[in-house]
């Protein structure tokens, strides 16, 4: 059994930042934020999803990092983000993104923004914001969606409809502690959040980061997902906008990426990869990292050239 929060070596281990820069959002809330990469570099910004951290991105971190500068923080409530009091809404993902942008970048520099499952929504909900209307070049979300997650997650081998819908906000909203990471709770996340050919390190990777999510924080934001309505936010993310889907993903299920693609105003592509489930940066890390450098060599010169 492991309480390790994560792995300690191969490519899933998280390398050491170059600096740690601490971000204060609109509420006060202090935000960790992470630094890797040469500073003049073209920027990269990472955003995880629920019950991650910044270990999540490991195997981006430590390929990016090579030529680009790449910052990542930990959500409220998540990894060294400690938990603020007062209730949990997408507007506070908004809020937060906004002050790690303008913690790390300079007045007006640019960088690709890279959401994963929450972190997509963080990066839709901040559509209109000033911070993001700065800093942004183009986004990539990958396996996320804006609207209906309980009605479209197939995590629950039923027929959808509303008993499928209460059961699983019931899940999202739970309140059970996850506990160590014992073979059956391995076996479990597997299912729920991963294809079913995932090789067992990527596995261990992903359990062992989920597990280290404090209960109180998986349960507040779980709440907010299990009712998320962010498609007026989409219509107004106006950046190029990538879009990247598992085909196995039962959390997000790819209707969800189809839905963004019909709404987003400057989508530049879905992506779908065969097998994926819902933890596409670690189960398919050389695929999401080839999209992220795509963006930022088609956008990040353009946008500079044109300050």
């Amino acid at each position: 059994m492991s309480r390790a929060p994560h792995v300690t070596s191969g490519p899933f281990a998280p390398p050491e930042p170059r600096r740690r820069v601490t971000a204060t959002s609109a509420d006060g809330a202090v935000i960790h934020a992470e630094v890797h990469g040469p500073d003049r570099a073209p920027a990269v910004v990472l955003v995880h999803g629920w019950t991650c951290s910044t270990a999540f991105w490991a195997a981006q971190i430590r390929d990016l990092a090579a030529d680009h500068r790449v910052i990542a923080y930990d959500q409220r409530g998540h990894g060294r983000t400690p938990q603020v009091p007062g209730g949990y809404r997408t507007e506070l993902l908004a809020d937060d993104l906004e002050a790690v942008l303008r913690a790390t970048l300079a007045p007006g520099e640019q960088a690709v923004l890279a959401g994963h499952s929450m972190g997509g929504m963080t990066i839709m909900a901040a559509a209109r914001r000033p911070a993001l209307r700065e800093h942004a070049a183009a986004a990539l979300l990958a396996s996320t969606g804006c609207s209906q997650l309980a009605q479209r997650s197939t995590v629950l081998p039923l027929r959808e409809g509303r008993i499928r819908t209460r059961l699983t906000r019931q899940i999202l909203a739970a309140r059970l502690p996850l506990g160590p990471v014992t073979p059956l709770a391995r076996a479990a996340l597997r299912y729920a959040t991963m294809g079913p050919g995932t090789v067992r390190e990527k596995v261990e990777a992903s359990a062992r980061i989920v597990h280290a999510c404090p209960t109180r924080a998986r349960h507040d934001w779980g709440l907010v997902l299990s009712t998320l309505e962010l498609t007026d936010h989409v219509a107004d993310l106006a950046v190029p906008t990538a879009v990247v889907a598992g085909t196995a993903d039962r959390l997000t299920p790819p209707v969800n990426a189809q839905g963004l693609v019909a709404v987003l105003p400057n989508c530049v592509g879905l992506l779908e990869l065969p097998g994926v489930g819902h933890m596409s940066p670690i189960e398919a890390p050389e695929a999401v990292n080839d999209r992220i450098r795509e963006l930022t060599t088609a956008y990040l010169p353009a946008k500079e050239a044109a300050a």
